[in-house]
């Protein structure tokens, strides 16, 4: 009896429990990037694009408080073609004059055998979707480094008018690649 006593005042005197709080991490553009793998005429593709930022919150011990928010500047797109950028950022892909970027934000993060996944909504030509994304988190220690990859359809998301909306020329389905190099925020 005296030992339970004892034991209830220790978790009274404990206090509540407090929950982890993810921490808080800004984008080091120069060691960061945001690219992109599709399919033209049977070749793979790759672009990539130069402006970008995100929100990091994430913690392994966290995971229910962690969240990303991601902008991309669909201007910024290069894949070292000019013609293929002109056409991608034109009004029958990207179409940049009025849907000029892109936004993922997540809503949960689960564990995996390969490191983490994040279900997430994609904002992308004025069509928000479910994308999921798979990744690894490396905490060093000046930072962290979040990699990972997305698969989407582009025309679930309206990304392919006229010509483009064949995907005999061009692949349906796009990968997203990142590797964003992550500093603490004061």
């Amino acid at each position: 009896m005296i030992r339970r006593a004892v034991l209830a005042l220790a978790v009274l005197c404990a206090g509540p429990a407090v929950a982890a709080a993810a921490a808080a991490y800004g984008v080091d553009p120069a060691g960061s990037h945001v690219d992109f793998v599709g399919v033209q005429a049977g070749a793979d593709f790759k672009g990539t694009f130069h402006k970008f930022s995100a929100a990091i919150e994430f913690s392994p011990d966290a995971l229910d408080s962690s969240h990303f928010e991601v902008q991309i500047d669909l201007n910024s797109v290069d894949t070292m073609d000019n013609d293929r950028d002109g056409t991608i950022r034109g009004p029958d892909l990207f179409d940049v004059a009025h849907f000029p970027g892109a936004k993922y934000v997540t809503r949960g993060f689960a564990r995996t055998a390969a490191g983490y996944s994040a279900a997430g909504v994609l904002t992308l030509h004025g069509v928000a979707k479910d994308v999921p994304i798979e990744f690894r988190f490396t905490p060093s220690a000046g930072g962290a480094k979040l990699e990972g990859t997305a698969r989407l359809k582009r025309l679930d998301f309206g990304v392919g008018r006229g010509d483009w909306k064949s995907t005999e020329g061009v692949s349906d389905e796009v990968r997203v690649v990142f590797s964003l190099l992550l500093k603490p925020k004061a």
